[in-house]
């Protein structure tokens, strides 16, 4: 009877991260949309613009990006090209991987993740307030 409450309580508790994801990226969604981008694209550009202040030109390579915002890397290749389209990012090929592809913030991308990047933030501030 307490493990069915234990793993009933587990069960629940999940289920509310996975509301409290849809519902922030739904509000990221809706918040970005006015500046042509979705929470995923923001992710890609807040990651390059992480990289970026630690060195001023830092590229990642496709697969690395993958695995920090968590899409695949399908998912993730035709994000970049919507982003590249719009003159937000670049792809290069690696120096050291032919097969490699890296991608950069381009002033562009730079500028218009300066100027959502606090409207993101206050999405996430709300709303993981709002879950406490």
């Amino acid at each position: 009877m307490a493990a069915n409450r234990a793993e009933q309580a587990l069960v629940e508790q999940w289920r509310d991260i996975l509301a409290l994801h849809a519902r922030t990226q739904c509000e990221l969604d809706r918040t970005l949309h006015g500046h042509g981008l979705c929470a995923s694209d923001f992710e890609v550009l807040d990651l390059l613009a992480e990289c970026a202040a630690a060195d001023g030109s830092c590229a990642y390579r496709v697969q690395e990006i993958s695995e920090r915002v968590h899409l695949s890397q399908s998912a993730l290749s035709r994000l970049i090209g919507r982003l590249e389209k719009d003159g937000l990012v670049e792809r290069a090929m690696c120096p050291d991987d032919r097969r490699g592809v890296r991608v950069v913030l381009t002033a562009k991308g730079r500028a218009l993740h300066g100027e959502v990047r606090p409207m993101q933030r206050a999405v996430l501030a709300r709303m993981l307030a709002d879950a406490d």
